[in-house]
């Protein structure tokens, strides 16, 4: 097997891993912190804002720092930064020292999430790049379906503190040995390889499927098009994720909500083994605006006729879309800009949208409060997404042009 492959399936573990301690597992800090310590909601949702911005503010160094020096030492740093966060989250006695523990989760997330998961595949890759990174990603899949309850159960058996210590070392046994083994190339040239695993010869012949179309011309345009539509798209994307249960249960009740958000994240697992079928034959910045469309006819159905029908087909239509958005921002990077300093390109695009997308739950929570109701605030988010299309749409057609020779 190439080992690119076993890249591949590494960082599917790593995601699973990473996303059930990091972007999931936040929602069980907050519960299990307060619970535990009867501290108010605000004080530890601060402290997980905190993890947010400080995973924004550290992506673009990841990059460089993967695209310099491999992903194996970077990403066993992530390994302890994440591990011991979560394991101190459990034996903070005080507030403020909430804190220092969030700001090791956020240095572990911005390791082993999108950025680094994106930049360690992007070497090995050129036909199949866009397959390697969705089925890389989809371990977010795993990590919302069976981390969260396995993360849940250790705190409901053990108690918090002892729950965390043992989440922790568990995902440090898992991972260090993984990365320590499989990541210790850096590339398919570091075994005499080139991309996809041909031969040196066969290689040579090989014309890339979609050659990188950045030049100086163009490239800032086309990097901060797709900055901006991911951020616009990801945020209401995060914001509508986090309010979906407050969103159905008036008319589905506590338990049919929670039943349409675990259906949600089925559609959302299918819609990620459907990119991985198609993404490599696609053009990844219409299969994206296409995308964005029917999440946005989804969102102002439910704004418009907020009926039970209506509310289940469009939030699975909505789900569908998830994986997709999610994923679909670095494959448009990688193909546009090609694989040399991918870290640091994409980097600085996941900075942007990250910082903005941390601010969509409380964004949305805002206008739900101003608008005593979810009507309004959906049919703002549908306009958003459009715009997020739009700019995606537009500064490819442009970039294309500007990067066409006189």
């Amino acid at each position: 097997m190439f080992h690119g492959w076993r890249v591949v399936a590494a960082c599917f573990v790593i995601a699973a891993c990473a996303w059930s301690l990091g972007l999931f597992g936040s929602s069980v800090y907050l519960q299990a912190v307060t619970a535990a310590h009867g501290w108010p909601v605000a004080d530890v949702a601060t402290a997980i804002t905190l993890f947010f911005l400080v995973s924004a503010a550290v992506q673009r160094p990841v990059g460089r720092s993967i695209d310099r020096w491999g992903p194996r030492p970077v990403l066993l740093l992530g390994v302890a930064c994440m591990a011991s966060g979560v394991a101190l989250i459990g034996q903070v006695s005080v507030p403020w020292q909430l804190y220092p523990c969030f700001v090791l989760l956020g240095i572990g997330w911005s390791t082993l999430s999108m950025t680094g998961i994106t930049t360690t595949v992007a070497p090995w890759f050129e036909r199949h790049q866009g397959r390697s990174m969705t089925l890389a990603i989809m371990g977010a899949s795993v990590g919302a379906i069976a981390g969260v309850p396995l993360l849940l159960l250790a705190i409901a058996k053990l108690g918090l503190g002892h729950g965390l210590i043992a989440a922790g070392i568990v995902v440090a046994v898992v991972l260090v040995p993984l990365i320590w083994r499989v990541l210790r190339f850096r590339g398919p040239a570091d075994i005499d390889l080139q991309r996809d695993g041909d031969a040196p010869a066969v290689a040579a012949e090989t014309v890339a499927l979609t050659p990188p179309i950045a030049t100086a011309a163009n490239s800032r345009l086309l990097l901060w098009s797709a900055a901006a539509a991911f951020a616009l798209g990801l945020t209401v994307q995060i914001a509508f994720i986090t309010h979906h249960v407050a969103l159905a249960e008036p008319l589905l009740g506590m338990a049919g909500a929670g039943l349409l958000v675990s259906a949600t994240g089925v559609t959302a697992f299918v819609g990620r083994l459907i990119l991985a079928r198609i993404v490599d034959g696609a053009r990844a910045r219409h299969l994206a605006c296409a995308v964005m469309v029917a999440q946005s006819a989804a969102l102002l159905a439910i704004a418009l006729w907020p009926t039970v029908p209506v509310l289940i087909a469009a939030s699975l239509v909505y789900g569908y879309g998830i994986g997709h958005v999610t994923t679909l921002g670095p494959v448009v990077v990688r193909r546009e800009f090609g694989a040399a300093a991918f870290g640091a390109t994409y980097g600085a695009a996941a900075t942007v949208i990250q910082f903005t997308s941390a601010f969509g739950p409380a964004l949305f929570g805002f206008l739900r409060d101003g608008f005593s109701g979810y009507g309004p605030g959906l049919a703002i988010a549908a306009a958003v997404t459009m715009s997020g299309c739009l700019a995606l749409l537009i500064g490819g057609e442009i970039g294309k042009r500007r990067g066409r020779p006189a």
